[in-house]
């Protein structure tokens, strides 16, 4: 039970936490999300029943994290964010269980189904020795309940109907709805809670500082962001005092872009959803995601704070729009390249194939976590040394807005600092794009990671590439690359 004394309350509310991690010091991770529940068992099993339909528990926990720690530092990521940790609401419900976390019964305890305090202390230490940062989901806009008759006495600490906004049901297209009414439905309605109201809001802001700084924790994903007024989240997230990443499902920037005055950063919805749509046929247009890029970096306080991702939870994998290796390995290099805090949803390494909720949310035990292969886990981690490389070199490059640019009607480039990104949407059978790439210092040997084929610039700067066969090249130069491992570099 994650419940204190008040005298450990107040002097961890005085305590900074030890490994707190500022905006700034994330900008340079990659991320990778796990749901708990489908990631890894305690027990070590790569044949334990987990049927997606199904939606309930299927025993991954803290302790399995723990046991995998060296195939998600292997691919290269240096920070995870795991489920919502806080007790759920019990039983199979018409919807299902919470595995995933978003249905809360009680702030103040850990969820027994993922571990004990002990198991996620170990987890945030077993990190903290190898480098990495933990971002923990945070559930604050509602409670859970099990059919129409709302057991109030059952939250905590908010047990009585007084805390929360009075039933409607969410009407998607009025923010006010939005922020007043409910999500959910009869079977399992969420609750929501009135934060307007300053008891609940001096209490979730208590309530999140402890947490912070009992588990050390370096980061915190909210959910349903864009659910609770704006006002509320300075307050919360200054109370965290580590980087707060928000959810804010829209694909219009300049919807997106005014919630980061009110939190450090936001999951890049506009470019994910522009970016999904523009690599899976070679008939839609890139420059759709040019201009979305653009149109961020115009009016958002900082893209290089927005989370990169191109998979999630809620949204359908790349496996399940197309099996074509350069579509997929398109989307991957964009994913880590396109100027945010990368994010990689567990199992994408894997091609996992699942389409929408609950389905992309499989068993990843059940592929017996193969590190080469016919998947993206070693393509992931090339592209990762990339990135950490050149992080190391230019202090810059982390606070440099990349540029955009379409050379050529299937083919966009990524600029930044010297590494140039070549994307393109023509697919496996697509045909070669010739280019000749200027800034370039006369001579320059640069190597494509993808290919590992070293290329050398003229004598007037110019550099000769092709893009055939549909696949991404990034390109940086040869000598900078001289022991990061990269193509035996």
């Amino acid at each position: 039970m994650f419940r204190l004394p008040l005298i450990s309350l107040t002097l961890l509310s005085l305590a900074p936490s030890l490994f707190a991690a500022t905006a700034d010091q994330w900008r340079g991770r990659t991320i990778y999300q796990v749901v708990t529940d489908r990631f890894a068992r305690a027990d070590g099993s790569t044949t334990a029943k987990c049927t997606t339909g199904d939606r309930v528990f299927c025993g991954g926990n803290w302790r399995g994290i723990i046991n995998k720690l060296d195939y998600i530092q292997g691919l290269g990521a240096d920070a995870i964010w795991i489920s919502p940790v806080i007790e759920q609401i019990y039983g199979n419900t018409f919807n299902g269980e919470a595995y995933h976390g978003y249905w809360p019964k009680d702030y103040y305890s850990l969820s027994p189904n993922f571990g004990s305090e002990q198991d996620l202390h170990d987890l945030v230490n077993a990190l903290h020795s190898r480098g990495m940062y933990l971002m923990v989901d945070i559930v604050v806009n509602h409670y859970a309940n099990w059919g129409e008759t709302i057991q109030w006495n059952q939250f905590t600490p908010f047990n009585d109907q007084k805390y929360f906004h009075k039933k409607c049901w969410i009407n998607w297209s009025n923010q006010n709805s939005v922020e007043q009414c409910w999500m959910g439905n009869g079977y399992v309605p969420l609750p929501d809670l009135n934060t307007e109201d300053s008891y609940v809001a001096s209490t979730l802001e208590k309530y999140i500082g402890d947490f912070v700084r009992k588990y050390n924790v370096d980061g915190l994903r909210i959910d349903a962001m864009k659910n609770i007024r704006k006002d509320f989240w300075p307050g919360f997230c200054s109370s965290a005092g580590v980087y707060c990443q928000g959810e804010v499902w829209t694909a219009e920037p300049s919807v997106l872009c005014p919630w980061q005055q009110v939190s450090d950063g936001l999951h890049n919805y506009p470019l994910k959803e522009a970016a999904t749509n523009a690599f899976s046929s070679s008939k839609n247009n890139l420059g759709s995601v040019v201009n979305v890029a653009n149109n961020l970096q115009n009016q958002c306080k900082s893209v290089g704070l927005l989370g990169s991702f191109m998979e999630n939870h809620d949204n359908a994998r790349m496996g399940s729009i197309s099996k074509d290796m350069a579509f997929l390995k398109n989307t991957a290099v964009f994913n880590i390249f396109s100027g945010g805090i990368p994010i990689i949803y567990y199992g994408q390494e894997q091609i996992l194939t699942g389409a929408t909720d609950p389905n992309n949310r499989e068993a990843l035990w059940l592929s017996g976590f193969p590190t080469s292969g016919n998947n993206l886990y070693g393509f992931f981690k090339t592209l990762n040394q990339v990135r950490s490389t050149v992080i190391k070199k230019d202090n810059k490059f982390l606070t440099t807005n990349p540029s955009y640019s379409m050379p050529a009607s299937n083919v966009m480039n990524i600029k930044k600092n010297g590494l140039t990104v070549l994307l393109t949407n023509a697919g496996s059978n697509g045909q070669t794009v010739n280019l000749n790439l200027d800034g370039y210092s006369a001579g320059t040997a640069v190597i494509d990671a993808v290919s590992c084929v070293t290329l050398t610039s003229n004598r007037t700067g110019k550099l000769a590439v092709s893009v055939s066969k549909g696949m991404p090249m990034v390109l940086y130069a040869k000598s900078a690359l001289a022991g990061s491992g990269v193509c035996n570099l």
